[in-house]
């Protein structure tokens, strides 16, 4: 028996809901409001969850952000129910990670409708996934296949901040970092920079542009001297077609960017100055710290850095002589040195 959990503020509504999805052969949860909603649901997982958008406490748009942060809550299947119907309100709630929108006020079976939907979807694709797992051999062999492919590659040498390939521009190669670390950014209209992703030694950058068939999304960067194979996309191209194990490794390396995004796009949404300048730290030290090495440092400019968490520099230098005299970090020229990382990483919005 599937579990449903109704978050809804009105008595009403919420009880004549419950009793039809009930007569319909679901489990089910209630809570009257957004934060009671996330308490059930961490102490019992849901299968899928109903929601109102305006409530007290805390709202539906707040819900699914707390939902998105927990992994262990994250994927659950999500409909709003809203007396809203505005696109700008559709628009934001599927953009943050909603799987469908049932508008008040609405049948039994448009709500039954969009629950079995949800659900079936679901199972398919956990199915699919099922089906297409890559067993530990294949997993082996995509890798040993990539060494080789990326072996013995002519290198080009780019200095810091140099640019390795630029936004609009169509791919005539793949890029295989062996030494250093990279940005890849996007630039507005008034010529301001973010930074969406970072990469180091042993990663590829460029490949989504190849796979779609499209010019580049973004420019891409060296953050300090970095040494990066060239792979013409004809053999990258061939090489996908012919091998299924290394196509999935490479849409594995997709699904982990866009989930890194999202989550990047939600901290700019809604967290503090505090919390954008802590995480991008832990970013970078999760992203960049040797294994070997007790305490990280990295030499990063403040421009560099304030792209990472979103903000204006100003405000960013400012944030971080704030985490030094709390004895978070230490500042020595253009390095920084985490020396509290448990802090930062638990820094409150």
């Amino acid at each position: 028996m599937k579990h449903l959990l109704l978050i809804e503020d009105n008595d009403e509504i919420r009880e004549n809901t419950a009793e039809i999805l009930e007569l319909a052969g679901y489990k089910v949860s209630t809570a009257p409001n957004g934060k009671t909603g996330v308490e059930l649901a961490l102490n019992n997982r849901p299968d899928l969850i109903v929601c109102d958008v305006m409530m007290p406490v805390l709202d539906g748009y707040g819900v699914l952000h707390l939902l998105n942060k927990n992994p262990e809550l994250k994927g659950i299947p999500f409909i709003f129910l809203t007396a809203k119907s505005e696109r700008s309100d559709f628009r934001k709630g599927m953009e943050m990670g909603a799987d469908d929108y049932v508008t008040k006020p609405f049948t039994d079976i448009e709500l039954l409708t969009a629950i079995e939907s949800r659900l079936k979807k679901t199972e398919m694709l956990k199915s699919n996934f099922e089906t297409v797992a890559t067993p530990a051999a294949d997993t082996i062999s995509a890798k040993a296949a990539l060494e080789n492919f990326t072996k013995d590659r002519h290198t080009n040498h780019y200095k810091k901040k140099q640019v390795i390939y630029s936004e609009g521009n169509h791919p005539t190669r793949l890029y295989y970092i062996e030494k250093g670390k990279v940005k890849t950014c996007k630039t507005n209209s008034d010529g301001k920079e973010f930074t969406v992703g970072l990469y180091k030694e042993g990663e590829f950058i460029g490949y989504l542009a190849v796979l779609e068939g499209t010019v580049y999304k973004e420019t891409a960067e060296a953050i300090d001297d970095t040494d990066i194979a060239i792979i013409p996309v004809e053999e990258f191209t061939t090489l996908i077609d012919s091998n299924k194990a290394i196509m999935q490794q490479f849409i594995k390396m997709l699904a982990k960017d866009v989930t890194e995004k999202e989550e990047q796009l939600l901290g700019l949404a809604y967290n503090s100055l505090r919390k954008r300048v802590a995480d991008a730290l832990i970013t970078l030290l999760h992203k960049y710290r040797k294994e070997s090495s007790e305490k990280f440092s990295i030499q990063i400019s403040r421009e560099d850095l304030a792209n990472i968490a979103g903000t204006a520099t100003e405000s960013l230098i400012r944030t971080l002589s704030d985490f030094k005299s709390e004895k978070l970090i230490e500042i020595n020229g253009g390095s920084i040195t985490i020396i509290n990382e448990k802090k930062l990483t638990d820094m409150l919005n």
